[in-house]
């Protein structure tokens, strides 16, 4: 574990194994420097458990910066469970997951990511109090509930900031936007930029989903392999992760690329080469904190240290345009990616 390259000092690793549910899942905490680590379950088949190790110490380092970088006075952590071939899951299993949340002592506090759903959450509810992200008839308000629309809002912010800055202009009417994934943040993101005029192209692995969504906006649709080398203003990946590399990014033709996805440079050195094309990149964990800001607003409330209405959470998403415009004016000022100058203001804050 020591020896993963995507192991960042972080403070603990839980491996947990309950025999009569099933349930294998590992949980990552990265940081508690600035409160208790928040991140997201994820549920999914990995090709081995080294895979899911790896998963679970980037995506809970992601973690950390995000809510560092949206100021949040949470740390970073991260779950995943480990499915079967069948994505077997169960009430017991969500149950036993609680059961392990519960004993690490508020450390770290979960909600839903991919493969996971509110239903989920309630389930693990009933076994811990450090979950947020429920459905609206057990956690209530429902700032808490479905992340995504709050994810969704914060991400098409941060594309008008980006066009305004790297195009000047101040909307996104007849702006190409290659949209790639169209789930629950792709689709909430496409109806957002639809809305003030801009022109759409949609890809997904579910081409019957990205058409139905298409035919919805009067949006154009081409094949998931095409999306990325598509010819566009903006390409925004709202999908996996690690989709943009060397080779990726020789083949992009747009002048931003701004989404959702967590995790979407290969490797650092591929922040460079965006850089070196000359292409705005929006870093993906500070513009798709809308999520994060949500539920998190949610549980903060429980004691009272922030007001839990839909204004509070409107207003810290609010804040993600001008975090990306600093990062992108101390880039160009410094000759720095982008990637790394928000990584040095994460660390920063949260004491590395």
């Amino acid at each position: 574990m020591w020896n993963n390259p995507a192991f960042d000092d972080h403070e603990k690793i839980t491996l947990v194994h309950d025999r009569k549910s099933g349930l294998r899942a590992i949980i990552a905490i990265h940081s508690t420097h600035l409160g208790p680590s928040a991140g997201g379950t994820r549920f999914w088949h990995y090709a081995d458990s080294t895979a899911a190790l790896t998963d679970a110490l980037r995506l809970s380092q992601g973690m950390s910066y995000k809510n560092a970088l949206a100021g949040l006075p949470m740390g970073g952590g991260k779950a995943v469970i480990l499915a079967d071939e069948n994505r077997t899951k169960t009430e017991e299993m969500m149950l036993a997951f609680g059961d392990a949340i519960e004993k690490l002592g508020g450390d770290y506090v979960t909600a839903e990511d991919v493969g996971i759903t509110e239903a989920d959450m309630d389930i693990v509810h009933r076994r811990t109090r450090h979950v947020t992200g429920l459905s609206a008839k057990v956690g209530e308000p429902t700032v808490g509930s479905d992340p995504g629309p709050f994810t969704s809002h914060g991400i098409y912010l941060g594309v008008k900031q980006a066009v305004q800055h790297k195009l000047g202009r101040d909307s996104v009417s007849g702006v190409h936007i290659a949209i790639q994934g169209t789930g629950s943040v792709g689709s909430g993101l496409a109806r957002h930029l639809a809305k003030d005029g801009a022109v759409l192209t949609l890809a997904d692995v579910d081409q019957a989903r990205a058409a139905k969504l298409a035919d919805e906006l009067g949006a154009n649709v081409v094949a998931a392999d095409a999306i990325m080398t598509t010819a566009c203003d903006v390409f925004s990946p709202n999908a996996l992760g690690a989709i943009l590399n060397a080779e990726s990014i020789a083949a992009l033709d747009c002048a931003v690329v701004a989404g959702g996805a967590n995790n979407q440079l290969a490797t650092a050195a591929d922040g460079d080469h965006l850089n070196h094309r000359g292409i705005l990149w929006a870093p993906d964990y500070v513009i798709n904190a809308g999520g994060i800001i949500s539920v998190a607003v949610e549980y903060l409330s429980r004691d009272e240290s922030v007001p839990v209405t839909f204004e509070e959470v409107d207003r810290r998403i609010a804040q993600i345009p001008g975090r990306l415009e600093q990062i992108w004016l101390e880039s160009e000022a410094s000759g720095t990616a982008a990637n790394r100058v928000a990584d040095a203001m994460a660390r920063a804050a949260i004491g590395r």
